[in-house]
């Protein structure tokens, strides 16, 4: 019996999940890689960012951008994760506040028309949120994934993927598999 609703339960979240892709902006998406490819072809930084499980999924997306989309005669990325240096972000944290762990970053490395990747689960991670502002304040071009309602980011980001689901390890999941499909297109087209 246990087994049963086990099984029912893994399919019931399997079945959520796919309800999730049915709702994704698709011409956000699109919008994001036009966004991103125009960034490699004009040798633009990407910066990426996201906190906790988010975190995770930045640095992943930064790893296939970096290199999961290489392809002999098209120009690669010039991406950076802003999630990677411990002692950085404890250095900011510490001395300023864990809200401006990444904006502090993007201050030093940042320049007009670079891109900015933002992952939060819920639009309203505030060390996300205040990258976001940071990045429009210094002229660069923004995307942001998000869930639930889109919290700030939402707002903020000039192409927002908003999955509008309500459970933060589904919104994590199709964040992570949309990367991948970016990615993948990024890969294929070469632009």
């Amino acid at each position: 019996m246990a087994s049963t609703s086990r099984r029912e339960a893994l399919r019931s979240y399997l079945r959520s999940l796919t309800g999730l892709f049915e709702r994704v902006p698709w011409e956000e998406v699109e919008r994001g890689i036009d966004l991103l490819g125009e960034a490699r072809r004009e040798g633009r930084t990407v910066f990426v960012v996201g906190n906790g499980g988010s975190a995770a999924t930045a640095a992943h997306f930064a790893t296939d951008l970096g290199k999961g989309t290489v392809k002999d005669g098209s120009p690669r990325f010039r991406v950076v994760a802003l999630t990677e240096n411990p002692a950085l972000l404890t250095a900011w944290a510490n001395d300023t506040s864990y809200e401006q762990v990444f904006a502090q970053q993007l201050l030093n490395l940042g320049w007009p028309g670079d891109l900015l990747v933002a992952f939060s689960g819920s639009g309203r991670s505030p060390n996300v949120v205040r990258a976001a502002e940071e990045a429009r304040r210094m002229g660069m071009r923004t995307i942001g994934f998000c869930g639930f309602d889109g919290g700030l980011l939402k707002g903020l980001a000039e192409v927002a993927i908003h999955v509008p689901g309500q459970r933060m390890d589904q919104v994590e999941d199709t964040h992570h598999a949309l990367q991948h499909v970016i990615c993948a297109s990024l890969r294929e087209s070469g632009r």
